[in-house]
């Protein structure tokens, strides 16, 4: 396979070319991971292929990501809808978050919902209605955020606004996951919470036209503990690993107060889980 390493040229010769009606709007974004967020995802659309992370490595060659097993019909437990798509997989997403709907696991970890995907690996078809989905929610935002400050988006007010929303939520796998969800639901009559693993020993799961991993799927060898039925990266379903270097965080006394009051006390749910917003 042919690996591309996109550098801020790259990136800027890309968005004139193919898309200059959103070019400013893109580098209006707070920061450069909201930006390589968005990136990933439109050269997804575009060009498609497999996007990875620099810290992730896969286990087993990509062009061997899906297997006959993982395209097997399968059923949803509590509403008994079974789904037996015979369309070709048009992209292959994993989930990040495994956890119990009614429990509050999920969000002392962390994470913004019970099933929610990753964004650090994923693989597309050129121009999924999901990309276009996630590009478009995004941009109204902006344009909202734009309206609601005289239509200036680069005054301070326009500015701020957009830095006050946190990045998981605004262009992360928060953003990522709703625009999965949204078109899943809305086109294959999923419910969304029977992706999940967890009875099931961590089955793929085919939906329409995209192939959902378990959690093992891009996020193995999690250990023991809240492993959300993450397997060993030795595991048959493992496809990547993802090392988790965080380099683009920043270290915030603030944050780490948050996980700490999340983790062992389940409070502070709703407390910034990056430091992106507080000069700290």
């Amino acid at each position: 396979m042919a690996y591309f390493l996109w550098d801020d040229t790259g990136i800027a010769h890309f968005m004139r070319h193919f898309e200059p009606e959103i070019e400013s709007q893109f580098y209006a974004l707070p920061s450069n991971v909201e930006r390589s967020d968005v990136f990933r995802v439109l050269v997804s659309k575009w060009i498609g292929g497999i996007y990875g992370d620099m810290d992730t490595e896969p286990t087993r060659p990509p062009s061997k990501w899906v297997a006959p097993a993982d395209l097997q019909p399968w059923q949803d437990p509590e509403t008994g809808k079974a789904y037996n798509s015979t369309e070709p997989v048009k992209g292959i997403v994993g989930l990040e978050a495994d956890c119990l709907p009614d429990s509050d696991l999920y969000w002392r970890m962390g994470y913004f919902y019970p099933i929610q995907l990753t964004q650090w690996s994923f693989a597309w078809a050129p121009g999924h209605p999901i990309l276009q989905l996630f590009i478009d929610r995004l941009f109204a935002t902006i344009q909202a955020v734009s309206e609601k400050n005289g239509g200036q988006l680069q005054s301070d007010l326009s500015r701020k606004a957009l830095y006050d929303i946190d990045p998981l939520n605004l262009t992360g796998p928060v953003a990522f996951t709703d625009a999965a969800r949204g078109w899943l639901e809305t086109n294959c009559g999923l419910r969304w919470n029977a992706l999940s693993g967890l009875a099931d020993g961590g089955l793929s799961k085919l939906v329409g036209d995209v192939l959902v991993l378990p959690i093992t799927g891009f996020s193995p060898g999690r250990g023991q503990y809240r492993n959300m039925g993450s397997k060993p990266v030795t595991d048959r379903s493992a496809r990547l690993i993802h090392h988790a270097q965080g380099s683009w965080r920043k270290t915030s006394l603030l944050v780490e107060y948050g996980k700490f009051c999340r983790t062992f006390f389940g409070r502070c749910r709703d407390w910034s889980k990056v430091p992106h917003n507080w000069l700290f």
